[in-house]
């Protein structure tokens, strides 16, 4: 891997990570078509926790919250914590119990994670995912206008975003498109769909590096020497991720989520038509 290669993975992890285009299905485009390689195991949870970190840092007040009422509503439940009025739970602890329920669904995935990480491998069939992801895209500006909030939002609500999750892991739907689009269907105001998505996805990112990070560690491939080109390309994935996470915001609270659907619409049509009507060789 070349120090520009290195830059570029990073660049494109950043950006598809969190705008709903589909970061796996344009890794999995680029590496067919164009010949790019494919990360080793090592760049690839780089990448990821520089993505994690992002996310980390545009809601960090929310993840403290979340944190101190994890071990607060610990301790409640022990009869040790404070108690509330109405016995309604603060806003952190009901969004560390909506995570943990919109998470579980993950666990359905685990066994199909080789399969889901061969579908990879067909271009034709990635094409017909990101087409997909647009049309889930364009409609999720037309059932967009809900009012649940981390207050209101349900079980239900939270267990049917985490299917959504789950769906995502197929390469060239997007996670942050899926689980929007589904928080914004089931009627979750705009700001809280996006919210709850990102947070939903720390969970759901660590656990597939940490998974990484012990196969890697098992096998023993680690080229220190690599590692200066490595940050590089985390500090990129990092800096753009963070933008993208803020224009996601930005376009999901004026309503214009959707229009990320043409760009993946254009996108899964020129690959699908390069897939099935590849060029004769020169």
């Amino acid at each position: 891997m070349t120090f520009w290669m290195a830059l570029v993975l990073g660049l494109v992890q950043g950006v598809a990570e969190f705008l709903p285009i589909s970061s796996s299905g344009h890794l999995s485009l680029l590496q067919h078509f164009f010949g790019m390689e494919e990360p080793d195991a090592l760049y690839n949870i780089l990448l990821h926790f520089a993505t994690l970190v992002a996310v980390c840092v545009v809601y960090w007040r929310d993840i403290v919250d979340m944190i101190v009422e994890f071990f607060r509503g610990a301790a409640a439940l022990l009869g040790r914590g404070d108690r509330r009025e109405g016995g309604k739970p603060p806003e952190g602890r009901r969004l560390v119990l909506l995570v943990i329920l919109g998470t579980l669904p993950l666990f359905l995935v685990l066994p199909f994670d080789d399969l889901v990480e061969g579908m990879g491998a067909n271009p034709t069939f990635v094409a017909l995912m990101l087409l997909l992801t647009g049309c889930v895209l364009f409609l999720s500006d037309h059932y967009a206008g809900g009012r649940k909030t981390v207050r209101t939002a349900t079980v239900k609500d939270a267990l049917l975003v985490g299917l959504a999750q789950g769906m995502a892991t197929i390469p060239g739907l997007s996670r942050s498109g899926t689980t929007i689009s589904a928080g914004m269907a089931l009627g979750f105001d705009r700001n809280f769909a996006v919210r709850y998505s990102f947070l939903l996805s720390l969970p759901a990112v660590l656990g597939a590096t940490l998974l990484k990070v012990v196969k890697v560690a098992a096998s023993g491939e680690v080229d220190i020497k690599l590692l200066p080109m490595y940050l590089c390309g985390m500090v990129v994935a990092g800096v753009v991720g963070y933008f993208a996470i803020s224009l996601v915001k930005l376009l999901a609270d004026k309503g214009k989520f959707g229009k990320f659907a043409f760009y993946c619409w254009i996108v899964g049509g020129i690959a699908l038509i390069a897939s099935l009507f590849p060029a004769a060789p020169a």
